[in-house]
């Protein structure tokens, strides 16, 4: 983890948030809509790698009670990983010049029961600039969040920004 100061810092890196580096337990996070819809931006990836994140996405939509904002499901994809579906966004679309479908609070909200389930497996969080893409967020509003949920608990983030492979 870097430091700035001597305190801990959120590590940036180019590559693949599905292939998390590091040894270690690790918890890679990303931004689900509350509706229970599937099939764009980095859940793509998350598919591709492993099926069981959406398959307990999926279902829990079918359920007398579904995931709220704020709701995480720690799907376990490996001995060493478990995919965060963090449900922080509300819908899918914004309507044009409307407010975007990104919802801060319920990712700060996701991002202590993350920090609370890191602590407690001694696992390293791992995500790309959640909330940032079709959730129509600003990184310079989720940075703080991330490193105040997150790193000012004591646990490592890194952020990845994807590049694929050669």
């Amino acid at each position: 983890m870097e430091t700035r100061n001597g305190a801990m810092t959120i590590r940036y890196i180019v590559g693949d948030a599905t292939d998390p580096i590091g040894s270690g337990r690790k918890i890679i996070v990303h931004i689900c809509n509350d509706i229970g819809k599937w099939g764009k931006g980095f859940v793509l990836a998350i598919s591709r790698r492993w099926k069981e994140p959406e398959r307990v996405y999926r279902g829990a939509f079918k359920e007398s009670s579904p995931p709220a904002l704020g709701d995480v499901q720690f799907v376990p994809v490996s001995d060493s990983i478990a995919v965060a579906n963090l449900i922080g966004q509300h819908g899918i679309v914004s309507r044009a010049g409307g407010v975007p479908p990104v919802r801060y609070e319920a990712i700060r909200v996701g991002l202590m029961r993350v920090a609370a389930q890191a602590q407690a497996e001694g696992a390293s969080v791992h995500m790309p600039r959640i909330g940032c893409g079709l959730a129509g967020g600003e990184w310079t509003k989720i940075e703080p969040i991330v490193a105040e949920a997150l790193v000012g608990q004591g646990v490592e983030v890194t952020v990845y920004d994807y590049s694929p492979p050669d």
